[in-house]
């Protein structure tokens, strides 16, 4: 493929989802991140499009939300690595809530096998992907359904969630930042999801590489409610990105490195970054107020103190030196 034709389609796969990874760019395209990451050097010259963090994304600023097609073909091996790992977090009994995205519907794929789970839930994709689980009770929250992520927001979600008390809340989002957190693109899903982190004791944020570093309209999640992330290795060239990882862990966020391959991994320090992130210490503790509260739910348990066994995942911690 000529550069010019090369160009042409990495221009409009950014247009079309507005934001694409390097990774997924050069799997396109057929060729390596090297050559890749040159022709959005040009493009970005030209003013056509925006590097950011081992993609690139529509210029200006902000990036704007993709749709469900666009998102469900985007970092899919990476997806899957990251809800394999997250999966392991999960106890059986325990109550949760689980957001809307892809991440999140690769998730509750995986959490089908988990007895006696309770899954609170605005995601109709997630709903879909348990509906068969014998073991597993989903309860859906009401409000309006978004089309463009198949995800019911609105009042009526906020506050069919009020009162409820689980263990652990699964969320994604568009970007991650040290500086603002979790954010996404859209009024409605934003104040849903603050309204799922409220219900729960402990959050668990799900993003992949090229969501770091990525800043969105709307906060969703502040980064001193993270308890933890679960994301996959960046790439060796993208420094920003393990910068961005290190920002997160210096600020008491636990972070649980999925596999490069694919499979889930963290239990061993990429060499590159080795020394760096190399410790010894314990991981942190919760980071919100753990005491149990009300259930609005009789099928949501109300827990406490996440049990110790939610460390069997594989993880790799970074703390402060």
């Amino acid at each position: 493929m000529f550069a010019a034709e090369r160009r042409q389609l990495i221009l409009e796969m950014v247009r079309a989802n507005g934001a694409v990874s390097l990774r997924e760019l050069a799997r396109v395209v057929q060729t390596s991140e090297v050559t890749v990451r040159r022709d959005v050097r040009a493009l970005e010259a030209e003013g056509l499009l925006d590097r950011r963090h081992g993609g690139a994304v529509l210029p200006g600023g902000f990036t704007r939300e993709s749709g469900f097609p666009q998102k469900s073909h985007l970092a899919t091996a990476e997806k899957t690595a990251i809800a394999d790992l997250a999966a392991g977090l999960v106890e059986e009994g325990e109550a949760i809530v689980v957001g809307a995205g892809t991440t999140t519907q690769e998730l509750a794929r995986r959490l089908a096998r988990v007895p006696g789970l309770t899954v609170v839930t605005n995601s109709l994709l997630v709903a879909q992907a348990l509906a068969h689980a014998n073991r597993v009770e989903v309860v859906m929250t009401g409000g309006t359904l978004r089309g463009s992520n198949y995800a019911l927001v609105g009042s009526g979600a906020e506050q069919s969630l009020q009162g409820l008390r689980v263990s652990k809340a699964f969320l994604s989002g568009s970007g991650l930042t040290a500086e603002r957190g979790l954010s996404t693109s859209n009024m409605l899903s934003a104040s849903v999801d603050r309204a799922l982190v409220q219900a729960a004791a402990e959050v668990v944020v799900l993003a992949d590489h090229t969501k770091l570093g990525t800043d969105t309209m709307f906060q969703t999640v502040p980064t001193d409610v993270i308890t933890r992330l679960v994301t996959d290795e960046p790439p060796v060239h993208d420094d920003r990105a393990g910068t961005e990882l290190q920002a997160l862990a210096d600020q008491g966020v636990q972070i649980a490195v999925a596999g490069a391959s694919g499979a889930p991994g963290g239990d061993q320090v990429p060499a590159r970054r080795q020394e760096r992130e190399r410790r010894d210490v314990a991981l942190p503790g919760p980071r919100r107020g753990q005491g149990p509260g009300p259930s609005g739910l009789r099928t949501a348990t109300v827990l406490g103190e996440p049990t110790p066994g939610a460390e069997r995942a594989r993880v790799a911690d970074m703390r402060r030196r």
